[in-house]
Protein backbone atom coordinates (compact mmCIF):
# COMPACT_ATOMS: atom_id res chain seq x y z
CA UNK A 1 0.00 0.00 0.00
CA UNK A 2 1.35 3.39 -0.99
CA UNK A 3 0.96 5.82 1.90
CA UNK A 4 1.33 8.88 -0.33
CA UNK A 5 -1.56 7.85 -2.57
CA UNK A 6 -3.64 7.01 0.51
CA UNK A 7 -3.03 10.46 1.98
CA UNK A 8 -3.93 12.01 -1.37
CA UNK A 9 -7.36 10.41 -1.15
CA UNK A 10 -7.71 11.62 2.45
CA UNK A 11 -6.84 15.19 1.47
CA UNK A 12 -9.35 15.05 -1.36
CA UNK A 13 -12.11 14.04 1.06
CA UNK A 14 -11.25 16.87 3.43
CA UNK A 15 -11.20 19.39 0.59
CA UNK A 16 -14.66 18.26 -0.46
CA UNK A 17 -15.98 18.53 3.08
CA UNK A 18 -14.39 21.95 3.53
CA UNK A 19 -16.29 23.27 0.54
CA UNK A 20 -19.62 21.86 1.76
CA UNK A 21 -20.85 24.09 4.56
CA UNK A 22 -23.87 21.87 5.17
CA UNK A 23 -21.67 18.87 5.86
CA UNK A 24 -19.44 20.87 8.21
CA UNK A 25 -22.45 22.17 10.12
CA UNK A 26 -23.94 18.69 10.48
CA UNK A 27 -20.68 17.11 11.56
CA UNK A 28 -20.16 19.41 14.50
CA UNK A 29 -23.54 20.97 15.29
CA UNK A 30 -25.71 17.84 15.16
CA UNK A 31 -23.97 15.92 17.99
CA UNK A 32 -24.09 18.99 20.21
CA UNK A 33 -27.76 19.67 19.48
CA UNK A 34 -28.63 16.00 19.98
CA UNK A 35 -26.95 15.57 23.35
CA UNK A 36 -28.24 18.91 24.65
CA UNK A 37 -31.84 18.21 23.63
CA UNK A 38 -31.64 14.64 24.93
CA UNK A 39 -30.14 15.73 28.25
CA UNK A 40 -32.66 18.52 28.78
CA UNK A 41 -35.77 16.71 27.56
CA UNK A 42 -35.12 13.45 29.41
CA UNK A 43 -33.73 14.88 32.63
CA UNK A 44 -36.94 16.25 34.10
CA UNK A 45 -39.78 14.84 36.16
CA UNK A 46 -43.45 15.15 35.31
CA UNK A 47 -44.59 18.68 36.12
CA UNK A 48 -47.55 21.03 35.74
CA UNK A 49 -50.14 18.26 35.62
CA UNK A 50 -53.63 19.68 35.96
CA UNK A 51 -55.94 17.89 38.40
CA UNK A 52 -59.35 18.80 39.83
CA UNK A 53 -60.11 18.63 43.56
CA UNK A 54 -63.53 18.14 45.15
CA UNK A 55 -63.05 18.90 48.84
CA UNK A 56 -66.21 17.95 50.72
CA UNK A 57 -64.41 17.50 54.05
CA UNK A 58 -66.34 19.24 56.85
CA UNK A 59 -63.39 19.12 59.24
CA UNK A 60 -63.39 18.01 62.86
CA UNK A 61 -63.14 19.81 66.19
CA UNK A 62 -60.60 18.02 68.35
CA UNK A 63 -61.15 18.58 72.08
CA UNK A 64 -60.23 20.76 73.88
CA UNK A 65 -59.73 22.96 70.81
CA UNK A 66 -62.77 24.95 69.65
CA UNK A 67 -61.42 25.36 66.12
CA UNK A 68 -62.19 22.62 63.58
CA UNK A 69 -59.28 21.29 61.54
CA UNK A 70 -59.36 19.71 58.12
CA UNK A 71 -56.95 16.97 57.14
CA UNK A 72 -58.04 17.41 53.51
CA UNK A 73 -56.90 21.05 53.59
CA UNK A 74 -53.56 19.94 55.02
CA UNK A 75 -53.08 17.35 52.29
CA UNK A 76 -53.92 19.89 49.58
CA UNK A 77 -51.50 22.38 51.11
CA UNK A 78 -48.72 19.75 51.14
CA UNK A 79 -49.14 18.75 47.49
CA UNK A 80 -46.13 19.61 45.37
CA UNK A 81 -47.29 22.56 43.29
CA UNK A 82 -44.49 21.95 40.79
CA UNK A 83 -46.05 18.57 39.97
CA UNK A 84 -49.77 19.22 40.38
CA UNK A 85 -51.77 22.26 39.26
CA UNK A 86 -54.87 21.90 41.39
CA UNK A 87 -58.24 23.46 40.65
CA UNK A 88 -61.02 23.11 43.23
CA UNK A 89 -64.60 22.67 42.06
CA UNK A 90 -67.84 22.19 43.96
CA UNK A 91 -69.15 18.94 42.51
CA UNK A 92 -67.84 15.61 41.27
CA UNK A 93 -69.86 16.01 38.08
CA UNK A 94 -67.96 19.17 37.14
CA UNK A 95 -64.63 17.57 38.00
CA UNK A 96 -65.41 14.45 35.99
CA UNK A 97 -66.51 16.56 33.04
CA UNK A 98 -63.14 18.34 32.98
CA UNK A 99 -61.26 15.05 32.95
CA UNK A 100 -63.46 13.61 30.22
CA UNK A 101 -62.90 16.71 28.08
CA UNK A 102 -59.13 16.47 28.46
CA UNK A 103 -58.83 19.60 30.61
CA UNK A 104 -57.36 17.62 33.54
CA UNK A 105 -55.63 14.29 34.08
CA UNK A 106 -57.57 13.30 37.17
CA UNK A 107 -59.90 14.23 39.99
CA UNK A 108 -59.30 13.94 43.74
CA UNK A 109 -62.29 13.59 46.06
CA UNK A 110 -62.27 14.08 49.85
CA UNK A 111 -65.53 12.83 51.45
CA UNK A 112 -67.44 14.98 53.94
CA UNK A 113 -66.51 12.92 57.01
CA UNK A 114 -62.89 12.47 56.00
CA UNK A 115 -61.17 14.17 58.95
CA UNK A 116 -63.62 12.87 61.57
CA UNK A 117 -63.27 9.30 60.24
CA UNK A 118 -59.49 9.54 60.32
CA UNK A 119 -59.46 10.66 63.98
CA UNK A 120 -62.04 8.11 64.97
CA UNK A 121 -60.01 5.35 63.34
CA UNK A 122 -56.86 6.63 65.05
CA UNK A 123 -58.53 6.45 68.47
CA UNK A 124 -60.11 3.06 67.86
CA UNK A 125 -58.49 0.97 65.09
CA UNK A 126 -61.21 -1.69 65.50
CA UNK A 127 -63.86 0.59 64.03
CA UNK A 128 -65.32 -0.64 60.76
CA UNK A 129 -64.52 2.50 58.80
CA UNK A 130 -61.93 3.03 56.11
CA UNK A 131 -60.93 6.68 55.61
CA UNK A 132 -59.75 7.09 52.05
CA UNK A 133 -59.04 9.59 49.33
CA UNK A 134 -60.68 8.72 46.05
CA UNK A 135 -58.60 9.44 42.96
CA UNK A 136 -59.96 8.87 39.46
CA UNK A 137 -57.34 9.19 36.73
CA UNK A 138 -56.99 9.41 33.00
CA UNK A 139 -54.64 6.45 32.56
CA UNK A 140 -54.11 6.93 28.85
CA UNK A 141 -50.72 8.31 29.92
CA UNK A 142 -49.46 5.80 32.45
CA UNK A 143 -46.42 7.83 33.50
CA UNK A 144 -48.48 10.93 34.28
CA UNK A 145 -51.12 8.89 36.14
CA UNK A 146 -48.46 7.28 38.35
CA UNK A 147 -46.94 10.69 39.06
CA UNK A 148 -50.32 12.00 40.28
CA UNK A 149 -50.80 9.04 42.61
CA UNK A 150 -47.29 9.45 44.02
CA UNK A 151 -47.73 13.20 44.55
CA UNK A 152 -51.00 12.68 46.47
CA UNK A 153 -49.45 9.87 48.52
CA UNK A 154 -46.45 12.02 49.47
CA UNK A 155 -48.72 14.91 50.44
CA UNK A 156 -50.86 12.57 52.54
CA UNK A 157 -47.83 11.32 54.49
CA UNK A 158 -46.55 14.87 55.10
CA UNK A 159 -49.96 16.07 56.29
CA UNK A 160 -50.55 13.12 58.62
CA UNK A 161 -47.07 13.52 60.15
CA UNK A 162 -47.57 17.26 60.71
CA UNK A 163 -50.90 16.62 62.45
CA UNK A 164 -49.62 13.69 64.49
CA UNK A 165 -51.87 11.09 62.90
CA UNK A 166 -50.54 7.55 62.85
CA UNK A 167 -53.63 5.89 61.46
CA UNK A 168 -52.98 4.64 57.92
CA UNK A 169 -54.80 6.48 55.17
CA UNK A 170 -55.73 4.90 51.87
CA UNK A 171 -55.81 6.18 48.31
CA UNK A 172 -58.50 4.53 46.23
CA UNK A 173 -57.34 4.76 42.60
CA UNK A 174 -59.20 1.67 41.41
CA UNK A 175 -61.58 3.64 39.19
CA UNK A 176 -60.22 5.26 36.05
CA UNK A 177 -61.89 7.78 33.80
CA UNK A 178 -60.03 6.46 30.75
CA UNK A 179 -57.93 3.37 29.97
CA UNK A 180 -58.59 1.56 33.26
CA UNK A 181 -56.59 -1.53 32.26
CA UNK A 182 -53.91 0.22 30.21
CA UNK A 183 -50.27 -0.69 30.70
CA UNK A 184 -47.08 0.93 29.48
CA UNK A 185 -47.23 -0.95 26.17
CA UNK A 186 -50.66 0.50 25.41
CA UNK A 187 -49.20 3.97 25.99
CA UNK A 188 -45.97 3.27 24.12
CA UNK A 189 -47.18 1.51 20.96
CA UNK A 190 -49.33 4.34 19.46
CA UNK A 191 -46.35 6.65 19.81
CA UNK A 192 -43.83 4.31 18.25
CA UNK A 193 -46.30 3.54 15.45
CA UNK A 194 -46.43 7.25 14.61
CA UNK A 195 -42.65 7.55 14.79
CA UNK A 196 -42.12 4.57 12.47
CA UNK A 197 -44.55 5.88 9.87
CA UNK A 198 -43.15 9.40 10.08
CA UNK A 199 -39.51 8.40 9.62
CA UNK A 200 -40.19 5.63 7.08
CA UNK A 201 -42.22 7.88 4.79
CA UNK A 202 -39.81 10.79 5.22
CA UNK A 203 -36.73 8.74 4.33
CA UNK A 204 -38.30 6.99 1.34
CA UNK A 205 -39.67 10.22 -0.11
CA UNK A 206 -36.45 12.11 0.53
CA UNK A 207 -34.19 9.56 -1.16
CA UNK A 208 -36.57 8.91 -4.07
CA UNK A 209 -36.99 12.59 -4.92
CA UNK A 210 -33.24 13.24 -4.70
CA UNK A 211 -32.65 10.14 -6.83
CA UNK A 212 -34.90 11.64 -9.47
CA UNK A 213 -32.79 14.81 -9.37
CA UNK A 214 -29.39 13.07 -9.56
CA UNK A 215 -30.53 10.75 -12.36
CA UNK A 216 -31.72 13.68 -14.43
CA UNK A 217 -35.38 12.58 -14.45
CA UNK A 218 -36.47 15.67 -12.54
CA UNK A 219 -34.72 17.99 -14.97
CA UNK A 220 -36.39 16.26 -17.93
CA UNK A 221 -39.79 16.69 -16.30
CA UNK A 222 -39.08 20.36 -15.65
CA UNK A 223 -38.60 21.11 -19.35
CA UNK A 224 -42.09 19.77 -20.11
CA UNK A 225 -45.23 21.93 -19.78
CA UNK A 226 -45.61 20.63 -16.18
CA UNK A 227 -45.73 23.40 -13.59
CA UNK A 228 -43.82 23.06 -10.32
CA UNK A 229 -47.11 22.72 -8.48
CA UNK A 230 -48.27 19.87 -10.73
CA UNK A 231 -44.92 18.16 -10.34
CA UNK A 232 -44.98 18.33 -6.55
CA UNK A 233 -48.62 17.26 -6.31
CA UNK A 234 -47.97 14.32 -8.65
CA UNK A 235 -45.19 13.05 -6.41
CA UNK A 236 -47.29 13.76 -3.31
CA UNK A 237 -50.27 11.82 -4.66
CA UNK A 238 -48.19 8.77 -5.57
CA UNK A 239 -46.43 8.64 -2.22
CA UNK A 240 -49.68 9.35 -0.38
CA UNK A 241 -51.17 6.15 -1.80
CA UNK A 242 -48.07 4.21 -0.76
CA UNK A 243 -48.12 5.85 2.70
CA UNK A 244 -51.77 4.92 3.23
CA UNK A 245 -51.04 1.29 2.36
CA UNK A 246 -48.05 1.27 4.72
CA UNK A 247 -50.20 2.76 7.46
CA UNK A 248 -52.80 0.03 7.05
CA UNK A 249 -50.13 -2.67 7.28
CA UNK A 250 -48.53 -1.17 10.39
CA UNK A 251 -51.84 -0.60 12.18
CA UNK A 252 -53.18 -4.10 11.47
CA UNK A 253 -49.89 -5.65 12.61
CA UNK A 254 -49.81 -3.70 15.86
CA UNK A 255 -53.41 -4.47 16.77
CA UNK A 256 -53.32 -8.13 15.71
CA UNK A 257 -49.85 -9.08 16.99
CA UNK A 258 -49.45 -6.94 20.09
CA UNK A 259 -53.12 -6.85 21.14
CA UNK A 260 -52.93 -3.16 21.97
CA UNK A 261 -55.96 -1.58 23.62
CA UNK A 262 -58.30 0.09 21.14
CA UNK A 263 -61.27 1.78 22.81
CA UNK A 264 -62.22 4.17 20.04
CA UNK A 265 -62.60 3.95 16.29
CA UNK A 266 -59.79 2.08 14.56
CA UNK A 267 -60.74 3.89 11.35
CA UNK A 268 -60.14 7.25 13.02
CA UNK A 269 -56.79 6.08 14.36
CA UNK A 270 -55.93 5.01 10.82
CA UNK A 271 -56.89 8.46 9.53
CA UNK A 272 -54.59 10.18 12.04
CA UNK A 273 -51.56 8.02 11.19
CA UNK A 274 -52.27 8.33 7.46
CA UNK A 275 -52.36 12.13 7.80
CA UNK A 276 -49.06 11.99 9.66
CA UNK A 277 -47.54 9.90 6.86
CA UNK A 278 -48.80 12.32 4.19
CA UNK A 279 -47.45 15.25 6.19
CA UNK A 280 -44.12 13.40 6.45
CA UNK A 281 -43.87 12.89 2.69
CA UNK A 282 -44.57 16.59 2.14
CA UNK A 283 -41.67 17.37 4.49
CA UNK A 284 -39.53 14.84 2.61
CA UNK A 285 -40.30 16.55 -0.70
CA UNK A 286 -39.43 19.93 0.82
CA UNK A 287 -36.09 18.74 2.21
CA UNK A 288 -35.20 16.90 -1.00
CA UNK A 289 -36.03 20.00 -3.06
CA UNK A 290 -33.38 21.83 -1.06
CA UNK A 291 -30.73 19.15 -1.64
CA UNK A 292 -28.72 18.76 -4.83
CA UNK A 293 -27.41 15.25 -4.13
CA UNK A 294 -28.07 12.31 -1.81
CA UNK A 295 -25.27 13.21 0.61
CA UNK A 296 -26.91 16.56 1.29
CA UNK A 297 -30.33 14.94 1.64
CA UNK A 298 -29.09 12.50 4.27
CA UNK A 299 -27.89 15.44 6.34
CA UNK A 300 -31.51 16.41 6.97
CA UNK A 301 -32.20 13.11 8.78
CA UNK A 302 -30.72 13.94 12.20
CA UNK A 303 -32.28 17.41 12.19
CA UNK A 304 -35.72 15.89 11.59
CA UNK A 305 -35.38 12.67 13.57
CA UNK A 306 -33.97 13.98 16.85
CA UNK A 307 -36.66 16.56 17.71
CA UNK A 308 -39.39 14.05 16.79
CA UNK A 309 -37.73 11.32 18.84
CA UNK A 310 -37.15 13.46 21.91
CA UNK A 311 -39.90 16.09 22.03
CA UNK A 312 -43.10 14.64 20.57
CA UNK A 313 -44.11 12.56 23.60
CA UNK A 314 -43.46 9.23 21.89
CA UNK A 315 -41.29 7.82 24.66
CA UNK A 316 -41.42 10.50 27.37
CA UNK A 317 -44.48 12.55 28.34
CA UNK A 318 -44.53 16.13 27.16
CA UNK A 319 -45.40 17.00 30.78
CA UNK A 320 -41.91 15.82 31.78
CA UNK A 321 -40.18 18.22 29.38
CA UNK A 322 -39.01 21.46 31.06
CA UNK A 323 -41.67 24.15 30.73
CA UNK A 324 -39.39 26.52 28.80
CA UNK A 325 -38.74 23.80 26.19
CA UNK A 326 -42.33 22.52 26.04
CA UNK A 327 -43.55 24.99 23.37
CA UNK A 328 -40.97 23.51 20.99
CA UNK A 329 -42.73 20.15 21.30
CA UNK A 330 -45.81 21.67 19.69
CA UNK A 331 -43.73 22.85 16.75
CA UNK A 332 -42.98 19.18 15.99
CA UNK A 333 -45.79 17.69 13.83
CA UNK A 334 -45.69 14.13 15.29
CA UNK A 335 -46.70 15.57 18.68
CA UNK A 336 -50.21 16.16 17.35
CA UNK A 337 -50.45 12.73 15.75
CA UNK A 338 -49.25 10.95 18.90
CA UNK A 339 -51.71 12.85 21.11
CA UNK A 340 -54.59 12.19 18.73
CA UNK A 341 -53.80 8.49 18.25
CA UNK A 342 -53.56 7.85 21.99
CA UNK A 343 -56.77 9.78 22.60
CA UNK A 344 -58.62 7.68 20.02
CA UNK A 345 -57.17 4.31 21.00
CA UNK A 346 -57.09 4.70 24.79
CA UNK A 347 -59.75 7.32 25.56
CA UNK A 348 -62.20 6.47 22.81
CA UNK A 349 -62.37 10.07 21.63
CA UNK A 350 -63.94 11.06 18.34
CA UNK A 351 -63.30 13.81 15.80
CA UNK A 352 -65.01 16.38 18.03
CA UNK A 353 -62.18 16.00 20.55
CA UNK A 354 -59.16 15.72 18.23
CA UNK A 355 -60.09 18.16 15.48
CA UNK A 356 -57.33 20.56 16.55
CA UNK A 357 -54.69 17.87 16.01
CA UNK A 358 -56.19 16.98 12.61
CA UNK A 359 -56.21 20.62 11.52
CA UNK A 360 -52.59 21.01 12.67
CA UNK A 361 -51.47 18.00 10.59
CA UNK A 362 -53.31 19.28 7.52
CA UNK A 363 -51.82 22.74 8.07
CA UNK A 364 -48.26 21.39 8.28
CA UNK A 365 -48.88 19.33 5.11
CA UNK A 366 -50.14 22.30 3.10
CA UNK A 367 -47.32 24.52 4.35
CA UNK A 368 -44.61 22.01 3.43
CA UNK A 369 -46.10 21.41 -0.05
CA UNK A 370 -46.32 25.15 -0.73
CA UNK A 371 -42.70 25.59 0.36
CA UNK A 372 -41.69 22.65 -1.84
CA UNK A 373 -43.25 24.29 -4.90
CA UNK A 374 -41.55 27.57 -4.03
CA UNK A 375 -38.19 25.83 -3.59
CA UNK A 376 -38.41 24.07 -6.97
CA UNK A 377 -39.51 27.27 -8.68
CA UNK A 378 -36.61 29.14 -7.11
CA UNK A 379 -34.12 26.42 -8.12
CA UNK A 380 -35.44 26.51 -11.70
CA UNK A 381 -34.57 30.20 -11.69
Amino acid sequence: MNIRRTLTVTRRIFRGVRNDWRALAMMFATPIIGIVVFGVAFSGDVRDVRVVVVNQDEGYQIPPSTVPVSLADAIIANCDTDVLRMDEVATEEEALSRVRNGKAYGLIVFPGSFTSDVYAKALDPTLDINPRIRVELDKSNVTVANSITKAVSDAMLKASDSMGIESPLNIDASNAVYAADANFRDFFVPGIMGFIMFMLTFILTLLTFVGERTSGSLQRLQVTPLTDGELVMGYALAWSIIAVLQTAIVLVTIVAVFNVMVVGSIALAFLVIALLAIMSLSLGILCSSLAKREAQAIQFLPLVAMPCFLLSGIFWPVEAIPSWLRPLAYAVPPTYAVNATRSVMLRGWGVEHIWVELVALVGFTVAFLVLSVWSLHRARG
